[in-house]
């Protein structure tokens, strides 16, 4: 027994050989193919059912005859499947990993550390990289398991399990780069910390390894005591086994006085110092490749973090659910956010982190933790876990006993902005925190007699006290940013919440909210079914008068669908007169009524259908507005293709956008690059259809606006390089392209249309543009041009002839002058970026330009 342990061969046994061939021969006639994974039928054997009740001696005995044979007699595969040596040595692996499965008593004292060389033949010159996924390793970390049950756990199994698990291809497990085995080597770890807990073993340092977040951890190692840094190890190996998608209480009490003994205020600057660095890391992206027979692929892998700290990380996360200070939460929000970035082709960065951060924010008491949720609701582009943190906020809301929309807004942080201001002292200095619109702030510094100052004063660099509160004020800056943003979308999204408020509701979580009230105020709200808004501190209507409302029962968004399109063209009037571009569409904003081709097919609508959209593109605006949606392949079986639906609880309602692939071009994880737009329904209950004769007017108009939008932002036709038919040239793209290109304006076209039509006279190209139908129309000095207000495209006169024109993604310096009535309308930005360059022709410098002109 000790010389198969040694690696050393022995002698042929005819006994033994019999048994394998008696076994090989009931295989081979059971079985018509074998393969590496293979689960061959030994149970029927005879032979084998003598095997399985062996004395422990006799079948550790046969067990390492079967492993001496296996190291020892290698068989190459054979090109021909049928190979008799090839067969017959599957037959024997097979055989070792069932009857590894098996009970076996092994005796007190037996080197399983030699038993796992024996297994996997590894010698003094076996490479570090060993590929052990396969094999009885599973099976050997249950026998272990099952041993130290029997004979209790000591030294010696102690030190061989720490040499086992020392192996870089176990290691290779522990760190999760391989699947298989992955559990089995944790397990194995498990029983190594126990065993230094209890005293029997010196348990080794945890292996944080070189990746980004390991070497950030380790540098901070170095810093401490052995002492100090023995217990943080002994932390990291508990939290190293954090597994599945939440905590178990069980876990969460073994942890705490591992944190006790490091010290709370320790623990939380360090995890603190750690999380938000960890948000602040750069992803990095390696080129590798792989040959198979004759073939070689090049793959590419993007790192965030390394998977081996996933473990550690999402432990780390699930104990700072016990902690709930505004920094904390701030750290935990950033790297759940970006845990969830993703890369093309491979997804999250790292989604289980991500996870382990929104259970985190879920759990923190009060409502601070709900109000980052609600943003990274918006910001979190994945089906699944949009899901889940909708999930947690429902969960919080039936706890509240109200609306989950309205546990949203209730938990706004306003960032002790007073006035969409904040002002924090420094000596006699001031630092203001302005909250100048969606997305914008600024910082100004007042010297002491009130004028400003462009920079940081001296004293407040040289001071860590002031250093440090000019780091928190700006990183409040930036949260201010965010959460503007976020409110503003959130916001956007209530027409489809039914949402009415009380007055006293109102004012506080929008009229006079630190960070809301600047969005509130530049919107038309109806009071009592009377249309206001909220101007020099008080409420005007329509021409400017001022309204007392003695009572307000009832305030809602207003929406266009409920006023008379006099009093529509009004509103836009006044807020022009006002200088109010408000933060999304409102006054602007598209009105869909019910078609009689509608009416007539009753259940669903066509208006939206036959359109050729960027899939990748469409799902991640599909997400954006709150719909479901998953990326169609050439591995979905449904030939009829799948469904995008926006779930309305305020209505009862699910509204279903029906997508259809298009089978003929896929990315490398087969995800088709194009889909083509069905039909809308509405259904209740299921898919039962409800006809849109009973669907809400504005229930209707909000849901086609999304279709319009999806369409008018991800449809092929909008970008100027397909002329020519796309990627394959096809006919059909060719002729969809030129008919949505320079084709009937849509709603959203309609309005931008109508934008168009007001700012053109107070434009300086004003001389030289004019509109024409679906054109705007562009005098240059070369040639006319004729800019499809829809699609942006552009057509020189007299012959029509195509100009492609790629929008930059800088920022024109013309727009940055032009009052717009509304922002987040890309499509007028890019309208009139080309009007500005084309009306300047003799001024264009692009040889991709000049070569079309």
């Amino acid at each position: 027994m000790s010389k198969i342990l040694a690696g050393h061969p022995v002698e042929k046994h005819p006994e033994m050989d019999a048994l394998l061939s008696d076994i090989e021969s009931h295989v081979l006639a059971k079985t018509r193919y074998i393969s590496t994974h293979s689960s061959l039928p030994f149970k029927g054997c005879e032979t084998y059912a003598t095997l399985e009740v062996l004395p422990a001696e006799e079948k550790i005995e046969f067990l390492l005859y079967l492993i001496s044979q296996l190291n020892h007699n290698a068989v190459r595969r054979s090109s021909q499947d049928d190979d008799p040596e090839y067969l017959r040595r599957l037959v024997h692996a097979n055989l070792l990993d069932t009857l590894m499965r098996t009970r076996i008593d092994f005796p007190d004292g037996f080197s399983f550390f030699q038993l796992f060389r024996a297994l996997y033949g590894i010698t003094d010159q076996s490479p570090p990289d060993l590929d052990i996924s396969s094999g009885p390793f599973t099976a050997l970390a249950m026998q272990i398991e099952k041993h130290i049950k029997r004979w209790g756990l000591n030294e010696i199994i102690a030190e061989d399990i720490s040499n086992l698990i020392g192996q870089e291809c176990v290691v290779r497990h522990l760190r999760g780069e391989t699947r298989q085995g992955c559990w089995a080597a944790k397990k194995l770890e498990r029983i190594l910390v126990k065993a230094g807990e209890s005293g029997i073993f010196q348990m080794p340092a945890y292996e944080l390894g070189g990746g980004p977040f390991g070497s950030l951890v380790q540098a901070d190692m170095g810093q401490i005591s052995a002492e100090e840094r023995g217990k943080w190890h002994h932390l990291f190996h508990h939290l190293s086994m954090a597994d599945g998608g939440t905590p178990s209480q069980k876990f969460l009490n073994t942890l705490r006085p591992l944190v006790d003994e490091i010290g709370v205020p320790v623990f939380r600057s360090c995890t603190n110092r750690w999380l938000a660095a960890a948000a602040q890391l750069q992803m990095t992206e390696t080129e590798y490749t792989e040959q198979y027979i004759v073939h070689t692929y090049t793959y590419r892998d993007v790192v965030f973090i390394e998977a081996h700290s996933f473990s550690l990380l999402k432990g780390l996360l699930w104990l700072q659910s016990g902690f709930h200070d505004p920094q904390t939460l701030q750290s935990i929000a950033l790297l759940t956010e970006k845990c969830f970035q993703k890369i093309p082709g491979h997804g999250p960065v790292a989604a289980s982190v991500g996870n382990a951060g929104i259970y985190a924010l879920a759990q923190s008491p009060g409502l601070a933790g709900i109000s980052h949720l609600s943003r990274l609701k918006l910001r979190i582009r994945q089906n699944n876990t949009q899901k889940l943190i909708q999930n947690f906020i429902d969960e919080q809301a039936a706890r509240q006993g109200i609306r989950p929309a309205q546990i949203e807004e209730i938990a706004v942080p306003d960032f002790g902005l007073n006035a969409g201001e904040r002002v924090e002292a420094f000596d006699d200095y001031r630092l203001v925190l302005k909250h100048s619109g969606v997305g914008a702030t600024q910082l100004q510094w007042i010297k002491p007699d009130g004028s400003p100052q462009k920079t940081a004063p001296a004293f407040v660099k040289n001071s860590a006290n002031h250093s440090a509160k000019l780091k928190q004020m700006r990183a409040l800056e930036k949260q201010v940013k965010q959460s503007s943003t976020s409110q503003r979308d959130r916001i956007d999204r209530l027409y489809l919440e039914d949402m009415r408020w009380s007055k006293d509701d109102f004012e506080t979580y929008y009229l006079h909210h630190g960070l809301v009230a600047d969005i509130a105020r530049k919107l038309i709200w109806a009071l009592d079914g009377t249309p206001a808004l909220y101007h020099d501190e008080h409420w005007q209507n329509v021409n400017g008068e001022l309204l007392v409302p003695a009572d307000i029962r009832e305030i809602r968004l207003w929406h266009p669908i409920d006023s008379s399109p006099e009093e529509v063209l009004a509103w836009r009037d006044r807020l022009e007169e006002l200088a109010v571009s408000q933060p999304f569409k409102q006054a602007y904003r598209e009105v869909y009524i019910l078609t009689d081709a509608e009416i007539n097919t009753r259940l669903y609508s066509n208006r939206m259908a036959a359109h050729i959209l960027k899939q990748h593109q469409f799902n991640s605006l599909a997400a954006i507005r709150g719909w479901k949606y998953s990326l169609l392949g050439i591995h979905d079986d449904d030939r009829n293709g799948g469904i995008a639906r926006r779930t309305l609880p305020a209505y009862n309602l699910e509204a279903q956008y029906w997508i259809n692939e298009i089978a003929d071009n896929f990315n490398d994880v087969g995800i088709w690059y194009y889909v083509a737009s069905d039909q809308l329904r509405f259904c209740r209950d299921g898919d039962e259809p409800v006809p849109l004769t009973d669907i809400p007017p504005l229930v209707l108009s909000e849901i086609m606006r999304d279709l319009d939008l999806f369409v008018g932002v991800a449809s092929v036709g909008n970008d100027p390089q397909w002329q020519d038919g796309g990627p394959e040239a096809r006919l059909q793209y060719r002729e969809y392209w030129q008919s949505y290109s320079f084709g009937d304006l849509t709603e959203v076209a309609k309005t931008r249309k109508a934008v168009l039509e007001r700012l053109l006279p107070k434009l300086k190209i004003r001389d030289k543009t004019h509109i024409d139908g679906k054109f705007l129309f562009v005098e240059g000095s070369r040639h006319t041009y004729k800019i499809h207000i829809g699609s942006g495209n552009i057509l020189i006169c007299p012959n029509d002839r195509y100009l492609c024109i790629v929008p930059s993604r800088s920022k024109n310096k013309h727009l940055s002058r032009v009052f717009l009535p509304f922002e987040g309308d890309s499509g007028l930005s890019i309208v009139l970026s080309k009007a500005f360059m084309l009306a300047e022709d003799d001024k264009i410098t692009d040889s991709t330009i000049l070569r079309q002109l």
